[in-house]
């Protein structure tokens, strides 16, 4: 069975043609990224793609959505697209469809791959728990978070959650300043502001406010790329508190979940994974007080499939319509 399988975040809508194999297995052919400011639509998007594959691809879809997926409307957390389920078909020219949210896909990814697609940060080594419920999360255009549930005869259930929007919570004084910063623009500050790409630029200039630093107005796609190559030695400070945050905001979400194990994915995860096991992350993870000792147990990986969210969506669609 074949199916077209697409990632919709704030900045990229990613396609692939995915084949759902006899013995259960997902391969996909190499993904086509569309940015989601060159489309004035989902449908137009699709239409560019189709094209792209010469107007032949298959009557399924998976779709894995950055943004809340209930209601007649489904509108994009980080972007103006919108789907009405309800016309997907027609609008599409397709047969069925399944639409997930972005981190549902991604838990989704994380209960079908490997040993050897995962990157070990912290916590005991070994694979991760084959039972239990897991915190799936990770920064990118927005904070996903989602959890999964595996069950000892080997299904697991999937939930999406909307957990990169609790509140941010401060731990020493340039968190402060960061949250003050944020708090002139927001009344309330969600996580999302500070541990998602976007917010390299806040923690960046409050660093420079805090060292008296005039420093040049670059975007948030610059800082990251002069901190995480070394040559801007303040946007790499940014980038060791953006991994500093992470590490908090990762271990409140397992109190949360009561998870028994943590996975770091999206795309900004993926570009960190040589950063985070040098930082603060770890440390900040285990963190919480009294329950420092149970943290310190919980094994932390950093998925390294390089999409997904394509593989999930496409391992959602599969769990739904098996062979149809």
């Amino acid at each position: 069975m074949q199916l077209v399988t697409v990632d919709i975040g704030g900045t990229h809508a990613r396609f692939a043609i995915a084949t759902h194999a006899d013995d259960g297995s997902i391969t996909m052919d190499e993904p086509v990224t569309l940015h989601t400011d060159d489309h004035a639509s989902f449908q137009t998007a699709w239409e560019d793609y189709r094209a792209q594959k010469g107007g032949d691809i298959p009557s399924r879809v998976a779709m894995a959505i950055a943004g809340p997926v209930g209601g007649e409307v489904i509108r994009f957390t980080n972007n103006p697209w919108i789907i009405r389920p309800a016309l997907v078909k027609e609008k599409l020219g397709v047969d069925s469809f399944k639409i997930v949210n972005d981190f549902e896909a991604v838990a989704h990814a994380v209960a079908r791959a490997g040993e050897d697609e995962y990157l070990h940060l912290t916590g005991p080594e070994g694979p991760l728990p084959p039972t239990g419920r897991l915190t799936v999360m990770g920064p990118g255009t927005g904070l996903g978070v989602a959890h999964l549930y595996r069950e000892a005869d080997g299904t697991y259930r999937v939930s999406a959650t909307e957990g990169g929007h609790i509140d941010f919570a401060p731990l020493d004084s340039i968190e402060d300043a960061i949250l003050a910063r944020l708090r002139k623009r927001h009344t309330r500050v969600s996580v999302e502001r500070v541990v998602a790409g976007p917010a390299i630029s806040d923690i960046y200039h409050t660093l420079a406010s805090l060292e008296r630093k005039s420093v040049p107005e670059l975007d948030d796609v610059e800082i990251w790329t002069r901190g995480m190559n070394g040559e801007d030695s303040l946007a790499a400070a940014a980038v060791d508190r953006f991994c500093l945050s992470l590490g908090s905001v990762a271990g409140d979400m397992a109190l949360a979940h009561g998870a028994k194990a943590v996975v770091i994915a999206g795309g900004l995860g993926y570009r960190l994974r040589d950063h985070l096991p040098k930082s603060g992350f770890a440390e900040r993870f285990r963190a919480k007080g009294r329950f420092a000792g149970l943290m310190a147990g919980l094994p932390v990986k950093l998925i390294t499939h390089p999409q997904p969210g394509l593989f999930g969506a496409a391992a959602a669609y599969c769990q739904k319509f098996g062979d149809d």
